[in-house]
């Protein structure tokens, strides 16, 4: 089934292009069916790139997704035209009445600053708050994940001596079989862009369970097994040419930072990097999305379930 985006939507154009199947309102809503509702809560600095990324991981799912983009009151991003976000997005007080099956915390260039000097800082604290009564599950992405651990489960982001960068190999927790992880095999690569990391035993001791985890990049994606909240570290999402770009940014703001590990050919940054992820992207998601359509109350978007 498609995903279900705003008519107007820019993205709309690019998704068509890769043949993601996208369904407009009118025909949405004469289907027999409840779509699951996901909400975005989009925090990255160029917002038409990661609404694509992410639209097109919803709509490979055989079930139809309603999503909605939300973003901040308190701090407005200088990198989208504010028309855009007026007639695109929502913010916490034009959605505060409704429920959502899923809301996705987007990374954000803000992961070396310390949570509480973070401009929306405390409107994310009251987001994720709602979110416990509003929302049936949550995925947290990069810095969106680490704030949802330390707003949930209080735990801190440390920083590293350097940036981690690159695609690095994570191994699969092989002490229990995940319906989550179906279909990964014992090791898989994901892109990693962060300057903090979460530490291993205040993962555990918190009760969260360690789904991936690379010897040279370390966490790279927990679960609450009550909740089922996710925490994802780092960017499955990613297209292809993005650390690419986050390279060439650096360098041309005279950014001292090392070529991505793993990532271009042979090394060499002329030669385009090969997206080896995306297969398990697609996967991830579609795991997700089937596991909340099994375990979500039918009417969960039209009551609180407490």
């Amino acid at each position: 089934m498609p995903i279900k985006i705003h008519d107007n939507l820019p993205a709309r154009e690019l998704l068509l292009d890769e043949v993601v199947d996208v369904i407009n309102s009118s025909s949405a809503e004469k289907q027999d069916i409840r779509p699951l509702r996901f909400l975005l809560l989009n925090l990255m600095p160029k917002k038409l790139q990661t609404e694509v990324q992410f639209a097109r991981l919803l709509g490979a799912s055989p079930l139809q997704i309603e999503l909605t983009l939300m973003t901040t009151e308190t701090y407005v991003p200088k990198n989208t035209k504010k028309e855009h976000l007026i007639e695109f997005y929502k913010t916490l007080d034009d959605i505060k009445d409704n429920f959502y099956d899923v809301l996705i915390i987007t990374g954000a260039p803000v992961e070396t600053v310390p949570f509480e000097d973070v401009k929306y800082w405390q409107e994310l604290k009251e987001i994720i708050l709602w979110s416990s009564t509003n929302v049936f599950r949550k995925i947290g992405i990069c810095w969106g994940a680490q704030a949802l651990l330390k707003v949930l489960h209080n735990i801190e982001k440390y920083s590293m001596k350097e940036k981690l960068f690159g695609v690095f190999d994570h191994n699969l927790n092989q002490e229990k079989q995940y319906r989550l992880m179906q279909g990964f095999i014992n090791r898989f690569p994901m892109p990693v862009s962060r300057y903090t990391e979460n530490k291993e035993n205040e993962i555990v001791i918190s009760g969260l369970e360690i789904l991936a985890f690379s010897k040279r990049s370390g966490i790279g994606m927990v679960r609450c097994p009550k909740t089922k909240d996710l925490f994802i570290l780092n960017h499955l999402e990613y297209d292809a040419i993005t650390l690419k770009e986050e390279f060439l940014r650096d360098k041309s703001e005279n950014i001292e930072t090392e070529i991505p590990e793993n990532y271009f050919p042979n090394n060499d940054a002329t030669k385009d990097p090969i997206n080896r992820w995306r297969p398990y992207a697609f996967l991830l998601f579609t795991n997700f999305i089937n596991e909340v359509y099994q375990d979500v109350p039918f009417d969960f978007v039209t009551k609180n379930i407490k």
